[in-house]
This record gives structure tokens, C-alpha cells and sequence, in this order.
């Protein structure tokens, strides 16, 4: 009876986790868009934009910000570094949920974003990212009269 509920869980889990070809999503059905990834991606974000800016919060604590490789190229920012072991080197481990080794993110902002205007400040665990918006495609109010 366990062997079976073994084998449900593992295609459930194949199917949740599927990259198949699945018509009009370019992968699974449950993992589309900016506002979800697959399972242990690393590290998660948070994306917000206002009329002004585009702020893009990344959650890599533990990290040496120093390690961590910062790019925008037109309105592509990528995100790149490696987080390190901080385990004993004879350690056996039952469970290891931390994610270690090398890691990417490229996020796909929107077009007006001003590669000039990008501040970038790590604080607490969190890598806070600033892309200023180009003025001449800002929205202007118009007075009506």
C-alpha cells in the first residue's frame, strides 16, 4: 500500500514539475508569466513598478554581495553569483533544503527602463535594484480647459 502512495506522490510530482509541451505556455501549464517559476528557483524576487521606476527586490541572504554579478543590457537585468557551502566537511546530511552552487536570474523588464538610472543596495539579505523609468515615455497629464 506505501509503494503505491510512493508512486502517486512521485506523478503528481512529475506532473506538477512537468516542462512538456504544453499548447500556448512554452512548458507546464502551472509555471507561466512573471508571477511564478518552478520549484527552488533561486533566488525568489519581487518585482514593482510605479510611473517613475522599477524596483526589483531579490532575496539572497547569506550572500557576500561582493560575489554577486549585477547587469542591465537594454531591459534585461540579470542576477548571477554562487552561494558557498556552510557545512562542516565531514557533515552527512539527512535533509538539505539550502540551496549551494552557482546561480542565474534574468528578468524581463519593461521596455522604457533607463540603464542609466540603476541604483543598487544590499541590505539584511536583500538586494534592492532601482531602474528609473526614461522620461519621454512617462505618461503626462493633460489639462483639459
Amino acid at each position: 500500500m506505501f509503494r503505491d502512495v510512493s508512486l502517486l506522490d512521485r506523478l503528481f510530482d512529475q506532473i506538477l514539475n512537468a516542462e512538456g509541451d504544453w499548447p500556448g505556455t512554452g512548458g507546464s501549464p502551472w509555471v507561466s508569466g512573471i508571477r511564478s517559476v518552478s520549484r527552488g528557483t533561486f533566488p525568489p524576487l519581487n518585482i514593482g513598478a510605479s510611473p517613475d521606476s522599477v524596483d526589483v527586490y531579490i532575496f539572497a541572504a547569506g550572500l557576500d554581495p561582493k560575489g554577486l554579478d549585477v547587469t542591465l543590457q537594454q531591459n534585461i537585468l540579470t542576477v548571477s553569483g554562487e552561494r558557498q557551502s556552510q557545512a562542516a566537511e565531514k557533515s552527512v546530511f539527512y535533509r538539505r533544503e539550502l540551496f549551494e552552487g552557482p546561480f542565474q536570474r534574468v528578468i524581463t523588464l519593461p521596455e522604457d527602463v533607463d540603464s542609466d538610472a540603476v541604483t543598487a543596495h544590499y541590505q539584511n539579505g536583500v538586494l534592492h535594484v532601482r531602474i528609473g523609468r526614461r522620461e519621454e515615455v512617462r505618461p503626462k497629464q493633460i489639462q483639459i480647459h
